[in-house]
């Protein structure tokens, strides 16, 4: 009896998944692909109707170029001097923005930070090994109680900093890049 019940309650669903396939759209067939290669028109496809609506009217129509004659030489170049253009209040701010800037000491950079621990003879340990490679950078140590923190250089932009940071690979286990506060190098 238990078998009968159980074979009843999957017929059911049987009987209504095949209700539905017999109804369900077809699949679309795979077909073959266009022919989209371009071949010189026949008598049959030359001679084949245009489409209903003609789109000519809509396209535009350039222009035909003028065509040079030679009797026509090309006008000489005339140069002509340049003029006084910047007035007085003009160069007086002008002046004034450079001064401005001569006092400007410091600016947003990067600083790669080469060290960040406890140990002082380890902080100067890096120090002299990439000073002694490097002799143009400049280094900061900086300490608050208990950590020490070496940075390296002074650079203007991130891409700089990553060449920088890419010359110290090696030299020590770990390197990070820091925007900070950096030194202009005013001297050229």
């Amino acid at each position: 009896m238990k078998r009968l019940s159980r074979k009843m309650l999957l017929v059911f669903p049987l009987l209504a998944l095949a209700a539905c396939a017999s109804t369900a759209s077809q699949a679309p067939r795979a077909t073959a692909p266009t022919d989209t290669t371009l071949r010189k028109p026949t008598a049959a496809v030359a001679s084949a109707p245009m489409p209903a609506e003609d789109v000519t009217k809509y396209r535009f129509v350039f222009p035909a170029p003028k065509a040079l004659t030679t009797a026509t030489a090309p006008l000489p170049k005339t140069t002509v001097a340049p003029t006084n253009q910047v007035n007085a209040p003009v160069e007086q701010r002008l002046r004034d923005q450079a001064y401005t800037n001569q006092n400007v000491k410091y600016t947003q950079g990067y600083r790669i930070l080469v060290y960040l621990g406890l140990e002082r003879d380890q902080v100067m340990a890096i120090r002299r090994n990439i000073i002694g490679r490097y002799p143009d950078e400049t280094d900061y140590i900086t300490f608050k109680s208990p950590v020490y923190r070496l940075y390296i250089g002074d650079y203007l932009t991130k891409l700089d900093a990553a060449r920088g940071l890419a010359r110290l690979r090696g030299l020590t286990p770990k390197l990070e890049l820091e925007a900070t506060q950096v030194l202009l190098n005013k001297n050229p």
